[in-house]
């Protein structure tokens, strides 16, 4: 198995994270039964209505059905706390449109999610960097509601998301980002947690999967979240360091694929893949029972949004219900990336209470909800 297993990495171009997979075989595993679980999903979504140079008519039309469809259709499910789906839009800067943004805000403030920051950049510097990030997050903030901020400091802070997976200059050719020490920027900027791995089939892939850990940069090097320390393995944690938040990576025998955490229309949300992400097991060490599934997706095109949008995802939503009515012990809770950071913060912190107590630990909504429309 554990040849099968190296060749099956290696043949998919994977061999830098064949060996931190093998080590991994202990820590994943499915939920024991009779085990509490709680099941924390996070979709975060590469959102980009302009995607393949799409014409103004296609975008709009791309966020319009996202903004009609997912209350109609999303509405009539509620998590084991009595919360809806939730789904994270990770905006691209380069792709602003101030009424998509406002589409997207008011689906939003009905309680189906928030909006985050993406970006795709090439070539770029430090102090451009700096400047689009800094740009950015107060236009979403003071015009459009959005983003969160520090409970502290009232600190505007974002999620984020790197365009063609190439955080901190990690492409083989230095393509599509050029800055070395993208994490510094990012976290001095108010960045919260980076959200971009999984990167398979990309070369940017890092050796450090399944996981939710700290990377301190290098400025003289690139790819500086290559490795870093686990959440919640080392006390105090480390200065200086940004919080990454890894989707499931493992492998499927079953279908003889890679299992990335992506939802597109050649890789629909079904049963047998949310038994893999669970048995990735990507927790934090002092709360077991909280299991996060952060998958990821490119939503705007209308190829996906036949499973994001359609029967599949209806019929996935349907499942986790049955799931926990079967299962005493199985828990599920829609959460956003923001929310998801404050239950990684909470687990570290040894915080013994409840997911819905937790989801406004350290950052804190901008946004001002309005009742939820009633399912059409």
């Amino acid at each position: 198995m554990i040849a099968r297993a190296f060749n099956m990495l290696r043949q998919r171009g994977l061999s830098q994270c064949a060996f931190p997979y093998l080590t991994q075989s202990r820590k994943r595993r499915p939920p024991r039964a009779g085990e509490t679980t709680h099941l924390l999903l996070c979709i975060a979504d590469h959102f980009e209505p302009k995607w393949a140079s799409a014409s103004a008519l296609i975008a709009d039309q791309r966020v319009q059905n996202w903004a009609r469809q997912y209350p109609k259709f999303f509405g009539q499910f509620r998590d084991s706390d009595g919360r809806p789906p939730q789904h994270t839009f990770f905006y691209p800067v380069e792709q602003y449109d101030a009424e998509h943004v406002d589409a997207l805000a008011a689906l939003c403030r009905q309680g189906f999610g928030e909006v985050e920051i993406h970006l795709h950049h090439d070539n770029d510097n430090a102090a451009n960097l700096r400047s689009t990030l800094e740009r950015f997050k107060l236009l979403l903030a003071s015009r459009h509601g959005l983003l969160g901020r520090r409970r502290v400091t009232g600190e505007i802070s974002y999620g984020f998301v790197h365009g063609d997976w190439a955080l901190d200059n990690s492409r083989h050719d230095g393509r599509c980002c050029g800055v070395n020490n993208e994490l510094d920027v990012l976290r001095q900027t108010g960045c919260y947690a980076d959200f971009t791995l999984p990167s398979v089939p990309s070369t940017t892939q890092t050796r450090k999967i399944n996981s939710i850990y700290y990377a301190k940069d290098d400025p003289d090097r690139p790819k500086s979240h290559d490795w870093g320390f686990d959440v919640g393995s080392v006390s105090p944690p480390p200065t200086d360091s940004l919080m990454l938040i890894q989707g499931p990576l493992l492998l499927d025998w079953r279908r003889r694929k890679i299992e990335n955490g992506c939802l597109q229309v050649t890789q629909p949300p079904n049963e047998h893949r949310l038994d893999l992400w669970l048995r990735a097991n990507v927790h934090i060490p002092s709360r077991p029972d909280w299991r996060f599934v952060k998958l990821h997706t490119h939503g705007a095109t209308e190829a996906n949004q036949q499973i994001l949008l359609g029967e599949a995802m209806m019929e996935f939503h349907r499942a986790l219900a049955r799931r926990a009515e079967s299962r005493r012990n199985f828990h599920f809770h829609y959460v956003t990336a923001r929310q998801m950071y404050n239950l990684a913060k909470a687990a570290e912190a040894g915080f013994a209470g409840s997911v819905a107590e937790a989801l406004d630990f350290e950052v804190v909504s901008n946004l001002v909800e309005q009742p939820i429309a009633a399912a059409i």
